[in-house]
């Protein structure tokens, strides 16, 4: 196979899943290549995202891996199949940034999500006149054609929350975000009633972090965590700032912003209190007109 300077996210995921399969079967690169009758130099494309891996290589791995769970094995070769196929938001490249259709590749994969927003709400649960209102904050010169491209990015990333399985969110919103007014009142009328819509479904749990916790001195900045369907995978996290975005697949850091997220989870208002914080900023923002 040629060698792959470009890898995606997809390739990058399924690498890393067979490298860490064979460090937990004990196994090296030479014990992998006998497995596969080739050179080590191939296990090491493999596992470096730089080649792909046919079918019958990849079961033998896996047996050779002691992966005998059929829906383990089903969803390692899913990802395999997927590495190189181009989803929904290949209609967006040429039009939003390429490190955000890339993110919306990520997410889509993910099968739960934790996220934690300091000062806006996110964007799997906004709605679309805030979409826009924020596109047009963010960005001063933005065209209409560039503000609705978003907006249908967004819509298009919402999917995720209805599909047949359907992704599991966790949330946590610093209470700031609910005053913040983005698009004036009406716009920020819906978005808080969406919000609490949106804390009434099965796979969203939705939690507000008061403004008077200790523990908003933590917020350093917005992040998520996601996890993967294949048990093999590690999570991996995503930050972002104004000029760049991250994302952490090192055990270590990953293990960092998830005790962070926990402790931020026992500190934020359970789901019931933090309806009851949203429907306060409701309340405040009526009697302010």
């Amino acid at each position: 196979m040629p060698i792959n300077n470009n890898p995606t996210f997809r390739q990058r995921r399924l690498a890393r899943t067979l490298r860490e399969l064979r460090n937990a079967a004990g196994l090296t690169h030479a014990d992998a290549a006998k497995v596969l009758g080739s050179a080590e130099s191939k296990v090491g494309r493999i596992e470096n995202s730089q080649s792909g891996i046919r079918l019958p290589d990849l079961r033998a791995l896996m047996d050779a891996y002691n992966v005998t769970d059929p829906t383990e094995r089903a969803a390692i070769e899913k990802l395999s199949r997927e590495a190189r196929q181009k989803g929904w938001w290949s209609r967006y490249v040429n039009v939003v940034d390429p490190a955000y259709a890339a993110y919306a590749a990520v997410e889509w994969d993910a099968s739960e999500l934790y996220n934690v927003e300091t000062n806006l709400v996110p964007g799997l649960l906004q709605v679309p006149e805030y979409t826009k209102a924020l596109i047009q904050l963010q960005v001063s010169e933005a065209t209409a054609d560039h503000v609705a491209a978003q907006v249908d990015v967004r819509r298009e990333r919402k999917a995720i929350l209805t599909r047949e399985n359907p992704l599991q969110l966790w949330v946590i919103i610093a209470e700031n975000v609910l005053y913040h007014q983005v698009g004036g009142h009406d716009v920020m009328k819906a978005q808080l009633e969406s919000l609490l819509a949106d804390s009434r479904k099965q796979n969203i749990e939705l939690q507000i972090l008061p403004r008077e916790d200790p523990m908003n001195v933590c917020l350093f900045g917005p992040f998520v965590i996601m996890s993967f369907p294949t048990s093999a995978e590690t999570d991996v996290v995503y930050t972002e700032s104004p000029t760049s975005t991250l994302y952490y697949e090192d055990a270590a850091d990953v293990e960092t912003y998830t005790a962070l997220f926990r402790r931020l989870n026992m500190a934020a208002a359970n789901v019931s209190k933090s309806r009851a914080l949203i429907q306060n900023a409701l309340h405040e923002m009526e009697q302010d007109r």
